[in-house]
């Protein structure tokens, strides 16, 4: 059984554990150091949109959050969202659940559009679940980003929320 929650600074040290091996180890995120729990209970404290955690069996198995998508003030109801799943959380529904109930709360808070910048690295699952999700593609930005010796394009996806 697994539940979504919105997270707290003591999920810290689970949400870098699910992330630190996308940033070390795949092209689904253009960072490349992931960052410590300290700066994950920073981000969370911090954070003025939703941030949410799956656990299951006790462990975080995954997390989404939101985040503005531009710092100019007329950008202010346009969130920027993110989510992961730990390896043995993906494939059986947890994904979409814990997207579902993000842009629930998102839109709840008051945002209007959801934009996803989804790593077009030829894994289509990301891509496949904002657009089940209700996303529109709203372009891509081509060779924008150079990660385990390859050029890597994003692209762009957009969701009215209001």
């Amino acid at each position: 059984m697994s539940t979504i929650a919105e997270a707290t600074e003591a999920d810290a040290e689970g949400i870098a554990a699910v992330f630190a091996p996308y940033a070390t180890d795949s092209v689904v995120t253009f960072e490349t150091t992931p960052p410590t729990a300290a700066q994950w209970r920073t981000k969370i404290r911090e954070s003025a949109w939703p941030f949410l955690v799956l656990v299951e069996d006790g462990e975080i198995r995954g997390y989404a959050l939101a985040t503005p998508w531009r710092p100019k003030p007329a950008y202010r109801y346009s969130v920027e969202t993110t989510i992961y799943l730990a390896p043995e959380a993906a494939g059986r529904g947890h994904g979409r659940r814990l997207l579902d109930e993000l842009l629930k709360r998102c839109a709840a808070a008051g945002a209007r559009q959801a934009i996803a910048v989804v790593v077009d690295s030829g894994n289509p699952a990301s891509r496949n679940l904002h657009r089940a999700a209700g996303f529109t593609d709203a372009g891509v930005l081509r060779r924008v980003g150079f990660k385990h010796d390859r050029w890597l394009d994003t692209l762009l996806l957009q969701r009215e929320l209001g």
